[in-house]
């Protein structure tokens, strides 16, 4: 049986017109995606499955058109009900109201997601639920500095959103730095910073670290990463794939081509490793939200194809990101007005998002 999402519209005198506009529709549109039960004081909908944005144009079409001198005014009451529902899923062109979360129903789920302690591996933590201001001879500043040096400068609890790129230690040519060393030293040095930068942030903030591991020194850097902030007892949030599409990648060596001696993986994506510290939540006010309605339901789909920086050599730098991956993170977890940290700054990228989005920032950049 199909199963439908109900919604009524108290109506006092339906014109013969609207009723008409509403037949066209019930003959255009399936039974089984939706259906209009016309009554004497109100109009029930029956939604299952709907192409959105076909039916709006149809609404608008048919409510710009009079019949007899009437015109329609329902329609449009309708549509804007529809709009306002924001839960659904996609199936294609369409939206799924009715049944989309079938699947992910969970009996007593209160109860059972007390009983397994979610997050347990952060629990006694010490971190303070004190938030302190920015200084504001660090806002909005790129500081040519080593980070793990001149972090120590910022107060505790100070920054809401720490997103960076660090060298991935791939043996690129940068300027001043070596991307080359023993991988022991190189989680030192990045796990010191990290250590300020879990300091400064703020009760509630979100740290993003891009990386991607190094599959032929068999370095998983995510985990690594990851494991490193879990025993911090930050609490994991998510990750997100970052599908650069790029094949341009070697094929596995002769040596074990076609043969189950040692294939070499390819990847064409990075990852996005994100965790909060002390809590989940983030507290902010309604009116600093910047996000969109459409942004939000792209955005919270953990697999972003986003085409890889062009202009790297315009620039002078060897390991850019494009901008759209910095916009989406900040305004998926962050309000308008907060502090944004990128201790690896490189070539200003999350500095120059951060001012367009109404943000403040604050980088380091040893080159």
């Amino acid at each position: 049986m199909q199963e439908f999402k109900t919604f009524e519209i108290p109506v006092e005198d339906l014109k013969q017109s609207e009723k008409e506009a509403f037949d066209i529709l019930s003959k255009k549109y399936p039974h089984n995606e939706i259906q209009f039960d016309i009554q004497d004081d109100k109009i029930l909908v029956h939604l299952n499955m709907l192409d959105f944005s076909l039916f709006e144009a149809d609404v608008k079409q048919l409510s710009e058109e009079r019949t007899n001198g009437h015109t329609l005014e329902i329609l449009p009451i309708v549509l804007q009900r529809i709009a306002s529902i924001k839960s659904y899923g996609i199936k294609g062109k369409k939206r799924v109201y009715a049944q989309y979360d079938e699947e992910r129903k969970v009996k007593d789920r209160a109860k059972k997601e007390k009983k397994r302690e979610g997050y347990f591996y952060s629990e006694g933590h010490s971190f303070s639920k004190e938030n302190n201001s920015i200084p504001t001879e660090f806002e909005n500043q790129i500081i040519c500095a080593d980070s793990e040096n001149f972090l120590k400068q910022l107060p505790d609890n100070c920054i809401d959103l720490v997103f960076t790129s660090p060298p991935y230690n791939f043996g690129l040519e940068y300027d001043s730095n070596a991307d080359d060393h023993h991988w022991k030293l190189y989680f030192e040095k990045l796990f010191s910073i990290f250590n300020e930068c879990i300091r400064v942030l703020k009760f509630g903030g979100r740290i993003i670290v891009n990386t991607q591991p190094l599959f032929s020194d068999y370095i998983p850097s995510h985990h690594i990463i990851s494991n490193y902030f879990i025993n911090q007892k930050l609490i994991w949030k998510g990750e997100i794939i970052w599908e650069k599409n790029n094949y341009n990648c070697k094929y596995t060596s002769w040596g074990s081509w076609k043969s189950p001696s040692s294939p070499y993986l390819k990847y064409t994506w990075e990852f996005l490793e994100i965790f909060a510290k002390g809590d989940l939540v983030k507290k902010g006010e309604r009116e600093n939200i910047d996000i969109t309605d459409e942004e939000f339901k792209k955005f919270v789909l953990a697999k972003w194809s986003i085409a890889p920086e062009r202009k790297m050599k315009e620039y002078g730098h060897p390991a850019m990101f494009p901008e759209e991956l910095p916009k989406r993170l900040i305004k998926m977890f962050s309000f308008s007005g907060e502090n944004v940290l990128d201790p690896f700054m490189g070539s200003g990228t999350t500095g120059l998002v951060a001012k367009n989005l109404g943000r403040n920032s604050c980088g380091y950049e040893i080159n």
